[in-house]
């Protein structure tokens, strides 16, 4: 497993208890705007945090989609219109975004104790903690395929997406350059450990769009995480890159007949973030609080698979096995390396756009 060493990434450290407003209490009529991005997870956290809070607060939270990045929030916060007030971010982007002074400070700020009495900050997992944002799940790409479309012999690698005689048939894709470059370079031989090093120089990148080349025709492009699973369903797609919490969904509560690869698998990192302006953001800052305590966390992997990001939430043991941390699944697991993107995805998702 890759984990970078911290250049920017700067953590929340000493007593970190409830992000209690100190000015009290939310307005029971006041509403806030909550951005995520959409399907199974959105409604996984409208029944693990939204719905509840709503009743607990009586603060209304509106909810919107989009599709990540800072493209939105950078435009809102530099016309002084935000209208957005507790986004899901990744950390790639959390970290840019407070760079550019896109988002609220959160340091100094309480977040709720575990229930044994341990303080949040040595609850939460190492490196879940920013200055401007709070650890919510643990999350990875992985590799689906439908089982139904290979009988003798199955893809279980990501050397797989790209044998196309062995496993014929279209793979979808997000428009992206992330991950599908990590894994082009894996499956030409590079060593996970060396994955970031190599793709940080002009020859790596050159020898990982070299890769794709093999499998450019064959493959679907999709926008959204959402759209993975449908484009497996619908038979468009024999196998696709996606986020492994979508695909427990389609295979847990809609039947469907699809299998994870877990090899190599990508794991990341999602927070809560306050748009820099946000009118609301007492009362966003009240609806992190919410969203962190443990049994709130351990509520949403009843419906969607994304690991916890403390320790103290009491995640069903039946459950285990589907999560990303799991220890069976996160053996050849790759920590993506949300500075090397923070760097270079504008770059490099350019020209993977160009590319495709």
């Amino acid at each position: 497993m890759t984990t970078p060493t911290p250049r920017r990434l700067a953590l929340l450290a000493g007593s970190i208890m409830t992000l209690a407003l100190a000015a009290g209490p939310a307005s029971s009529t006041e509403a806030i705007t909550f951005v995520s991005f959409g399907g199974a997870y959105t409604e996984s956290q409208n029944k693990a945090y939204i719905e509840p809070f709503q009743q607990e607060s009586g603060v209304k939270v509106n909810i919107v989609d989009y599709n990540g990045g800072l493209g939105e929030i950078r435009a809102q916060v530099e016309a002084q219109n935000v209208s957005w007030d507790v986004v899901d971010v990744e950390m790639q982007d959390l970290v840019r975004g407070c760079d550019e002074g896109l988002f609220e400070r959160l340091e100094g700020t309480d977040l709720p104790a575990a229930p044994d009495g341990t303080a949040a900050a040595d609850d939460f997992l190492p490196d879940t903690l920013h200055q401007c944002g709070v650890g919510s799940i643990v999350w990875s790409t992985i590799i689906a395929y439908r089982t139904d479309r290979f009988v003798d012999q199955k893809p279980s690698a990501i050397k797989d997406i790209f044998d196309l005689k062995t496993f014929p048939g279209k793979r979808g894709a997000m428009k992206k350059a992330q991950v599908l470059l990590e894994w082009a370079l894996i499956a030409d031989g590079v060593p996970a450990g060396d994955v970031y090093k190599v793709l940080a120089t002009e020859e790596g990148v050159d020898r990982a769009f070299g890769k794709l080349d093999t499998i450019e025709g064959d493959i679907v492009w999709w926008d959204t995480h959402a759209q993975a699973p449908q484009l497996l369903a619908d038979g468009e797609v024999v196998m696709t890159i996606a986020a492994n919490g979508r695909m427990f969904t389609a295979i847990s509560q809609e039947k469907q007949p699809f299998a994870i690869i877990w090899d190599h698998q990508i794991w990341n990192l999602d927070l809560w973030a306050i748009p820099k302006g946000s009118a609301k953001s007492q009362a966003a800052r009240q609806f992190i609080a919410f969203a962190s305590r443990p049994d709130r966390m351990a509520e949403q992997t009843r419906y969607i698979s994304y690991g916890p990001v403390r320790r103290a939430a009491a995640v069903d043991p039946a459950i285990q096995p589907y999560l990303p941390t799991a220890q069976a699944n996160f053996s050849t697991a790759i920590r993506n390396d949300f500075e090397f993107w923070a760097d270079h995805a504008d770059q490099l998702d350019e020209r993977s756009l160009t590319w495709a």
